[in-house]
């Protein structure tokens, strides 16, 4: 089911929604994001700026996960004069801890689309991952399948039950992690009235 926004109003400037940080690396700094009058205002690093909601050209969101974090989530955003932002569900907290912001991000990401459609936002909504890469996938997803196929067959031909029970559960392992991947990431476009579920937390 797609995410609605909301049809009240949310908090002012300053509110839980309005702010988001997160860290992308162990030893860098913060990257923080407000949702101001003005536009979104960022700071990455060393680096600074406010963007009109109205000069936002593109929103992709997608589903990224890493070995440290199942379920991390990605919103690249870029703006009329090409400039690019990354915005990721999740933080490093320490050396061996990724932890996830479900709550924050979520807001963050509703409240932005609804201040872009509040502004007249001709921005292109996009869901998942590009097309090429998707078909890619499925591509080495089908060759993997007939891989392990063939493997299972010439296991169970020589009676190597103990081998065919490994491929079975390494298959569904496989299909569970890499399926949930080319699923959540089906390439679509959305509109600001319906948020992708499957993309966000």
């Amino acid at each position: 089911m797609p995410t609605s926004l909301p049809d009240q109003t949310a908090a002012g400037e300053g509110g839980p929604e309005t702010r988001y940080a997160y860290k992308a690396s162990l030893i860098g700094s913060a990257h923080e994001f407000e949702l101001t009058d003005a536009g979104l205002s960022w700071r990455v690093g060393g680096r600074s700026g406010v963007w009109p909601y109205a000069d936002i050209a593109s929103v992709r969101l997608s589903f990224r996960p890493v070995s440290m974090q199942a379920r991390r989530f990605r919103a690249d955003i870029e703006n009329a004069a090409g400039g690019r932002i990354a915005i990721l569900s999740t933080t490093w907290q320490t050396v061996s801890l990724m932890a996830p912001q479900d709550h924050g991000y979520r807001t963050f990401m509703i409240e932005l689309h609804r201040r872009m459609h509040g502004a007249g936002s001709k921005a292109e909504l996009i869901g998942g991952i590009g097309p090429k890469t998707y078909a890619a996938a499925l591509v080495l997803l089908a060759l993997l399948a007939i891989a392990m196929t063939g493997l299972l067959v010439r296991a169970l031909a020589t009676f190597e039950f103990t081998g065919a029970l490994f491929l079975v559960g390494f298959a569904v392992l496989f299909t569970w992690q890499i399926g949930g991947f080319v699923k959540r990431n089906r390439p679509r476009g959305y509109s600001f009235d319906a948020l992708p579920d499957a993309l966000l937390p």
